[in-house]
């Protein structure tokens, strides 16, 4: 594919499809601010943390039809990081397990950035973040000061 066909393709992704998304993210916002049943809201948030990441699947795709072929070597070369962060947590994940034999599986993640996480109107990051912990029968804590964020996953294992 020409570097040109490449570029026409990414506007039409971005023109089209991701706007698409992104006018359907709105429109769950607006059920779920004016919708009062608390079990009606959990499915809502739900669709609205899918309707985010397919919007950022979009935008990596339209990335990456941007690229050159010589960025896209440099970027492949160090391996892409959230990709391969998602086998390493994956595989990790898997083997404690199955093969640990023990009764929980703690994760946690820390960054030493500016802290002060919190819930905000309008955002579903915490909110999606608590659903899916919640629905695998796992408990959330999050740990944020000037110092940064710790955030803590325990889940049960079944023997």
């Amino acid at each position: 594919m020409s570097p040109t066909q490449r570029i026409k393709l990414a506007q039409e992704l971005h023109d089209g499809i991701a706007q698409d998304l992104v006018g359907l993210g709105y429109a769950i916002d607006s059920i779920m601010a004016t919708e009062s049943i608390e079990s009606s809201r959990a499915p809502l948030r739900a669709l609205r943390f899918d309707v985010t990441a397919l919007i950022d699947k979009v935008r990596d795709e339209i990335f990456e039809l941007r690229t050159t072929n010589t960025e896209i070597e440099q970027l492949s070369t160090g391996g892409d990081v959230r990709v391969n962060l998602d086998r390493i947590f994956n595989e990790v994940i898997t083997n404690a397990i199955k093969h640990s034999q023990g009764s929980s599986v703690e994760i946690s993640i820390t960054d030493n950035g500016i802290g002060g996480v919190t819930e905000k109107d309008n955002h579903f990051g915490i909110a999606g973040l608590t659903e899916r912990v919640n629905a695998i029968g796992a408990q959330l804590r999050i740990e944020s000061d000037f110092s940064g964020t710790k955030v803590l996953i325990s889940l049960p294992v079944e023997s």
